[in-house]
């Protein structure tokens, strides 16, 4: 019987994952099949079919994470689940439904049907923070781990990628924009992380190996890249990569509150950043080096597949970025 694996999340990261483990070579002659989960899964799972395998892919089934009801039956069956619960946005209550409450859900749909889960969070995440977005990371990692001891936690720092909204989002923003804005000098360091390593690191552990399995059972699995780069010099680099001239000019952290504070109430756009997402910028994004006993090394995860070494953002930023 194909090995069942569930990707809960359809979006840039789900995206990748699902066709890094579909294009992947069968492990111990057995063939993976990927299912996309999400509320909208269809659209997602229709390009697929046109770029892997079509014995790779189970039909998609639909869910909604803040109705546990509709995960058990899309679970049925499933050996991994990959939980990619979160939003990059919203109220503290959408926060709390979503990225916490909506974590547990699915972890508890996994216990219920005997999955290994993979659950993605992110670096920075504080259970006692009082920003909503590491505050429920941290509260979802906890519950999590509670309800799923076996669980497998990785925190990405920046993700980057064909797609990616960080990115490509400053890109676009350099062409409508005389500069590209700082906060503070943007001094704060960033460990930006290849969305095909991350893929990678998932399509091993869904091989459910035994030896791979002891490894990073109940670990924390911080994900960064090769490289540490400041805020201001990621803008350098999206200038460098989309060939424009623009002067980068750094604001006081008081101005981007103001500027958070109006553009949170207007709908989401282009231009849209909330006080939350400026104050998350007086920290660091790296890869932490305490190596507790609930740590697993990214590194040595993407070495037990023989893959070739990390990819940098210098190496793949350039081939998408215009």
């Amino acid at each position: 019987m194909p090995l069942k694996i569930v990707v809960c999340g359809a979006g840039f990261l789900g995206s990748n994952i699902a066709r890094q483990i579909a294009t992947a070579p069968k492990v111990n002659d057995i063939t993976r099949r990927v299912q996309l989960s999400s509320r909208n899964p269809h659209r997602l799972h229709a390009k697929l079919e046109r770029e892997v395998p079509s014995h790779s892919l189970s039909p998609p089934i639909a869910v909604d994470v803040t109705k546990p009801n509709t995960l058990a039956p899309a679970f049925e069956g499933a050996k991994v689940i990959v939980s990619l619960v979160g939003l990059m946005r919203g109220s503290p209550q959408q926060f709390d439904e979503i990225q916490w409450h909506g974590a547990e859900n699915v972890a508890y749909a996994a216990k219920q049907v005997g999955a290994k889960l993979v659950h993605f969070s992110a670096i920075g995440a504080d259970a006692g923070s009082h920003i909503p977005y590491p505050r429920t990371k941290g509260l979802a990692e906890k519950s999590v781990l509670e309800i799923c001891p076996n669980a497998t936690i990785i925190r990405p720092s920046l993700v980057f990628g064909p797609e990616d909204d960080f990115f490509n989002r400053f890109a676009k923003l350099a062409r409508f924009l005389p500069f590209l804005p700082v906060y503070d000098g943007g001094t704060s360091r960033f460990q930006p992380v290849y969305v095909g390593d991350l893929a990678r690191a998932v399509e091993i552990i869904s091989r459910l190996d035994a030896t791979i399995e002891k490894q990073v059972s109940g670990k924390v699995i911080e994900a960064g890249g090769p490289d540490i780069f400041t805020f201001k010099q990621l803008m350098e680099l999206v200038l460098d990569y989309s060939h424009r001239r623009r002067p980068i000019i750094s604001f006081p952290f008081a101005f981007g509150y103001m500027q958070g504070a109006i553009l949170e109430k207007l709908p989401v756009n282009l231009f849209t950043v909330t006080r939350a997402q400026v104050e998350q910028l007086r920290k660091d994004n790296i890869v932490t080096e305490e190596n507790g006993e609930n740590r697993f090394s990214f590194k040595n995860l993407i070495a037990e597949g023989y893959h070739p070494p990390l990819r940098s953002l210098v190496e793949i930023l350039p081939q998408y970025l215009q």
